[in-house]
């Protein structure tokens, strides 16, 4: 994967970034950039990135690995005391952060400014010694603040990389614009597999609902964009079903489950445009992505989550571990393959440790496969609850919500026999209670509405169901 972990580039003379304040970097600036580096910070060490959306954070990720030096990717607004108490833990001995935040540090010494960055050589004393393959942490959901951190190697991300851009058919023509944040595993899959076939990365910091994202977006001929089930419903209400994009290859969606009513919709819509629509399905502990649905089974497949990548593959298991064979049965999901993580890390005295899951990782995800072994998504292993004996989905339930009521936001979460279910809206919530016990059957007595200001959620866009526990 000579992109990554080479020292001279395949494409040199592509351009590697164009941000929205009109920078434009070439792959051999980043070769340079990577010398630079790798002068200053000449030992294999522990840095953080604290990331965003910018050429200075893309610059600097990438130079770190190709110097084998093992950057743990955190947000660039990461909470202080969060980040602090990471800082603590894994006692990195560089940090790379952008220009605005250097006061913040200023106890450490500045040893590169560029790009909008500066590296800065902490104070901490220890260095921990660290695995020969570690390559990269991730915090495991885009969460910013857990001292859980994802170990990946250097063959997770190159393998990976490698599959992802295989069956998207990536090559150098992609302009694929950032709509996620790096340091969320998704989003930082679309910067490995496109950097590896030598395309260009349009970079930015804004969003869907800005009027300079769009503006960007078409100026500059973005071919592709990432999204998770939120963007999504973000885009539906923004109808952009009848935008004009004519540069626009191909939309992917991953980071949980799609309603099948928004599938169904976003792969007609691709179709008709001739547009490829893919929904993927990943973790961070398998580096990224575990599954796809081939762009042309999107409308014939809606809400299925696809097949294995290549080089992967999936088998379902009962609840004594015994391997399902039928077609629909539900059972736990679990992958094999060259990007299953090495395990976790809760502090830096885990980064020596090795390989703890030898390519297996039970995904905690319940699913399906059909007489055509295409797999389906039915919930969380965990994110079920007993009402009256009956077992329930709260994922379900939310999909139910969502589909009935326009896609309103909402979470599901609770105990045994009392499932609250959280809205913003509060002139539907009688309605949704009636339509719930009428298509559970159950008595309403065990469900509870609760009207909230928001849903909350990582800057990844996923519920954090956590704080939603102080309610119940």
């Amino acid at each position: 994967m000579r992109n990554f972990f080479e020292k001279e580039n395949a494409f040199k003379e592509n351009i590697l970034l164009i941000t929205d304040k009109g920078e434009e970097l070439r792959y051999q600036d980043l070769d340079k950039y990577a010398e630079k580096i790798m002068e200053k910070i000449s030992d294999r060490c522990l840095v953080f990135l604290y990331a965003s959306n910018t050429s200075g954070s893309i610059m600097n990720y990438l130079a770190v690995l190709r110097n084998k030096i093992v950057p743990v990717l955190l947000s660039s607004k990461i909470d202080k005391e969060l980040s602090d108490n990471l800082l603590q833990l894994y006692k990195p001995s560089y940090i790379m952060i952008p220009e605005s935040e250097r006061d913040d540090f200023s106890t450490y010494e500045e040893v590169v400014c560029q790009y909008g960055y500066v590296v800065m050589k902490t104070q901490f004393e220890i260095t921990y010694p660290m695995y020969e393959e570690l390559a990269l942490l991730l915090t495991t959901s885009g969460s910013t603040g857990s001292p859980k951190l994802v170990r990946q190697s250097y063959q997770n991300i190159a393998a990976n990389a490698a599959s992802i851009a295989q069956y998207l058919e990536l090559d150098e023509t992609e302009r694929p614009i950032t709509t996620l944040p790096m340091n969320y595993t998704y989003g930082l899959s679309i910067i490995n597999s496109h950097v590896l076939v030598g395309a260009t990365l349009l970079v930015t910091e804004k969003g869907f609902l800005q009027k300079e994202f769009w503006n960007f977006f078409k100026q500059q001929g973005a071919t592709s964009f990432g999204g998770v089930p939120y963007n999504y419903e973000m885009l539906d209400k923004l109808r952009f079903t009848h935008m004009e994009l004519p540069s626009l290859r191909t939309m992917t969606q991953a980071g949980g489950k799609l309603s099948p009513e928004l599938h169904k919709k976003f792969a007609e819509y691709a179709q008709d445009n001739n547009k490829h629509f893919v929904v993927m399905y990943g973790q961070c502990e398998a580096t990224a992505r575990m599954a796809y649905l081939p762009y042309e089974k999107s409308v014939e497949k809606y809400g299925s989550m696809g097949i294995a990548i290549p080089g992967g593959k999936f088998k379902l298991i009962d609840e004594v571990g015994q391997e399902i064979i039928n077609s629909h049965e539900t059972g736990e999901l679990v992958y094999e393959g060259e990007n299953v993580t090495l395990g976790y890390a809760e502090s830096g005295k885990d980064l020596v440790k090795k390989d703890e899951r030898q390519g297996v990782l039970y995904t905690g995800d319940m699913a399906q496969r059909d007489d055509d072994g295409y797999y389906y998504i039915v919930g969380r292993k965990k994110r079920f609850l007993k009402i009256y004996g009956n077992r329930v989905n709260l994922d379900e339930i939310e999909r139910l919500v969502k589909g009935a009521f326009h896609y309103t936001d909402c979470a599901c979460a609770g105990v045994d026999d009392h499932m609250y279910i959280f809205l913003t809206d509060d002139s539907i919530s009688e309605q949704v209670k009636r339509y719930i016990t009428e298509k559970t059957g159950l008595n309403h007595v065990a469900f509870q509405i609760k009207v909230i200001p928001e849903i909350p959620k990582n800057d990844a866009g996923k519920t954090r169901y956590v704080l939603l526990e102080q309610y119940y």
